[in-house]
């Protein structure tokens, strides 16, 4: 019968997790949908065996919030005409509404002489330029123009061209590069685009459309680089290194993830100049995790390697996507100062527990079942989720901290048993609009951990914290203006019980839901530790709230004289999360 509780409730739970993940932080509708019509350098890509080409505009959605949305629809291969004669305009146009962005650029393939892709310019290109222009206008939309990215075509300074520029289809038809006779490379780009760079040039002047100069703008970039350092942001695969082109593959047109990277961070701060309504949305950060593409890694774990170790007096900071991402994160002491920001949706989560195998054989134990284990000092975590899914099987942790200055803001940690861990002996630990849920000791550790505004959850019967606070450690856990709720059935839950002799848990003007039992605190089945541990509560509220019938060993308080938060966190150097958000400590020489 008890088995049959628990998965009944576990059911139960997941469904109400599922709902919370993908509803949580933000509103699901973005305010502006940005439109993108092109060619191959500006598209997205597959991903399949592990390609590595992206268009900038693969990667653009990464460099806004999440008020934009970004809606990709170049295509490799297609012209201002093809696109227009395959019906791919007539499908985007019927999408737009007022407010709306259309990102416009073609050349590339308006350049070829296939008669189904070919336009002139200052003729059928500016025409089709006109026609995006107005239809999008029509639409209560906003147009904006861009000329063609630059080639990697580096010449002498007389002007001879001599790097050949190697298309897609050409690759895809299986023309061989190193067939033409090698020449030696000068330090000077030569322009492959002519008159095609300037008609969207004189369309936008002509109609009064922003324009984005992306040929100055990469031609500067590529040519400052030179032609050795250039070839990074470029299609230069060396042969068997990567599966989807086992041949390798030396392509001056079409970009790779950091050049698409690179150049779409220049292209958004020419946006913000150009198109200042978007320059509140634009923002920029090291580095960028998606299971799209459209950022630098595939997972959390490859943005935290390649954290530079002990970066100091700057931040590092990562951007996750929205996406379950199923690993095990490890920051290492090594990574500090690192800022971990996440999308609507972004999820951290395993499914380790404590008596699960190893690959000797052996339990796992608690410490060995997190999802997530934080070291680095200084970390900032804001709209991440942590989450350990093994279900009602025991101890189970989704989030281990053994990091001092530790700071949460609007962040997730679901589990059942143990689900977050204040490990760090010594450490300070602020979480601010955050949400815990549990059954038993959900939140545990030694840590001087404040929740402020937080939302605890119990999903089952049992301890809301199991603190393990060292003798003569000032502060232990204290919770600030927090909510207390419980699934439906849930009925006798208890504020605290001591891991260890000297814990110590606070709530001060904490709502408390009926499912606290009246007598709030447990001893762990030892009188002894009634003597030393310390819990008490401030003005608490609600039907949990019962302080005339609480355990003769807690207290309440009077007054809040030695509970001034920022008093609590401040240490021996003064760290300030409530006033200094996550800026750096000062450092001491």
């Amino acid at each position: 019968m008890k088995n049959k509780k628990l998965n009944s409730l576990y059911k139960f739970v997941l469904l109400f997790t599922a709902f919370f993940l993908f509803s949580a932080f933000k509103a699901d509708n973005p305010v502006i949908t940005i439109f993108m019509i092109g060619d191959s350098t500006m598209a997205n890509k597959s991903l399949e065996g592990g390609n590595p080409e992206r268009g900038w505009g693969h990667v653009l959605s990464g460099f806004f919030t999440e008020d934009i949305r970004v809606d990709n629809h170049a295509m490799n291969g297609r012209s201002s005409k093809s696109f227009i004669d395959e019906g791919r305009w007539d499908k985007v146009i019927s999408q737009v509404k007022k407010g709306d962005y259309v990102f416009i650029q073609f050349g590339h393939n308006d350049e070829k002489a296939d008669e189904k892709r070919h336009t002139d310019p200052g003729t059928t290109f500016d025409a089709n330029l006109r026609r995006f222009v107005t239809e999008t206008r029509a639409k209560g939309g906003i147009p904006v123009l861009f000329n063609s990215i630059v080639r990697r075509n580096f010449g002498t300074a007389d002007a001879a061209v001599v790097a050949s520029a190697i298309s897609q289809d050409d690759v895809r038809k299986g023309v061989d590069k190193n067939a033409t006779p090698a020449v030696q490379e000068g330090d000077k780009l030569i322009d492959t685009h002519g008159a095609y760079l300037d008609s969207p040039r004189n369309v936008a002047k002509e109609l009064n459309v922003p324009f984005i100069d992306m040929n100055k703008l990469t031609h500067d970039l590529v040519e400052d680089l030179g032609p050795e350092a250039s070839k990074k942001l470029f299609m230069w695969v060396p042969a068997n290194k990567v599966p989807a082109m086992p041949k390798g593959r030396e392509d001056n047109t079409h970009l790779n993830v950091y050049g698409a990277r690179t150049i779409a961070g220049l292209t958004v701060d020419a946006i913000a100049k150009e198109v200042p309504a978007l320059a509140p949305y634009i923002r920029h950060y090291d580095y960028v995790v998606a299971q799209d593409g459209s950022g630098d890694f595939f997972t959390v774990q490859e943005a935290i390697n390649a954290v530079p170790d002990f970066r100091k007096n700057i931040r590092t900071t990562i951007l996750i996507r929205k996406g379950v991402y199923k690993e095990k994160v490890v920051v290492p002491e090594s990574k500090i100062n690192v800022s971990l920001i996440g999308q609507d949706g972004a999820v951290i989560s395993y499914d380790d527990y404590a008596s699960k195998k190893n690959v000797f054989g052996e339990n796992m134990g608690t410490s060995g079942s997190s999802s997530c284990y934080i070291y680095a000092p200084d970390f900032y975590v804001e709209n991440i989720t942590f989450q350990n899914t093994s279900g009602p099987v025991g101890q189970a942790v989704a989030c281990f901290v053994s990091a001092d200055r530790a700071y949460f803001k609007n962040c997730r940690f679901l589990g059942f048993q143990d689900t977050l861990y204040t490990y760090g002996k010594g450490c300070r630990q602020y979480y601010e609009d955050c949400y815990v849920e549990g059954t038993v000791d959900f939140i545990f550790g030694w840590s001087t951990a404040v929740f402020n505004r937080c939302h605890i959850h119990s999903v089952g019967n049992g301890y809301v914290t199991a603190p393990a606070t060292d003798k003569g450690q000032k502060y232990g856990y204290v919770f600030y203006d927090c909510q207390l709720t419980a699934a439906e059935g849930v009925d006798r839950v208890y504020l605290s019980r001591p891991w260890r002799p000297y814990g110590q848990t606070v709530y001060i003007r904490c709502d408390m839901g009926g499912h606290i039992l009246p007598e709030g605190w447990n001893n762990w089945g030892s009188k002894e530790k009634e003597k030393t541990v310390y819990y008490a509560e401030y003005q608490s509220r609600g039907a949990g709230a019962n302080p005339q019938a609480r355990v003769a060993f807690s207290h309440q308080l009077q007054s809040l004289e030695k509970y001034d938060m920022e008093a609590i966190l401040a240490g021996a150097d003064g760290w300030n999360p409530i006033k200094n958000g996550n800026a750096l400590v000062e450092i001491k020489r």
